[in-house]
């Protein structure tokens, strides 16, 4: 397997669970896991929320961990990475009025490379235009911005996870196991035991 370097795109009130799981697996599997947030450097630590799913009409908040960033948001360069994933939870609704966020997301789709989103961070693809003609799953709540971006709302359980071309994306933390398993094959990562 040929290690990838990958943009790990995070803020305050990320989802916990969408935070630490995926950046810990991918680094377990032998990949560059670069956290950043806008505003923020290699060591500042971002606040995370629990989110879980209790009976109400939304998810219930509780606080998470506090998540330190190992690289700088200003020094991310598209070409210098492989692939973007994107934490879910509140983080994605402040994150998509920065400009350059935007920018790294349309620059990773236009270079066609993967992409993964989970929860709320579909409402980073829908900001940045790019996911015009896909299927793509999200937080249900984020359905009507999936479709107002021109892209197929993937209707389905919390425990699953839709690859469209270059985007791998699922609907909240419960999907992590086909979620992860997607992004890897479209990263080509062969886990051999």
């Amino acid at each position: 397997m040929t290690a990838k370097k990958i943009v790990f795109l995070t803020g305050d009130f990320a989802e916990d669970y969408e935070t630490m799981v995926p950046f810990q697996a991918l680094q377990m599997v032998g990949h560059t896991v670069h956290a950043v947030c806008p505003g923020k450097k290699s060591g500042d630590k971002i606040k995370t929320a629990i989110h879980d799913f209790e009976g109400d009409q939304t998810y219930t908040e509780k606080p998470g961990h506090l998540f330190a960033l190992n690289a700088d948001f200003d020094a991310i360069n598209v070409a210098h990475y492989d692939a973007l994933m994107i934490a879910g939870g509140r983080a994605p609704e402040y994150l998509r009025l920065n400009p350059r966020v935007i920018e790294i997301v349309r620059e990773f789709a236009a270079a066609g490379k993967p992409i993964a989103a989970v929860c709320h961070g579909a409402q980073l693809l829908a900001a940045a235009d790019v996911i015009r003609g896909k299927r793509i799953a999200a937080y249900p709540a984020c359905a009507p911005e999936v479709q107002l971006a021109g892209a197929v709302y993937a209707d389905i359980t919390v425990t699953d996870s839709v690859t469209d071309g270059n985007f791998v994306t699922s609907p909240a933390w419960p999907a992590h196991p086909k979620w992860l398993a997607q992004f890897l094959v479209v990263l080509g990562t062969k886990i051999t035991l």
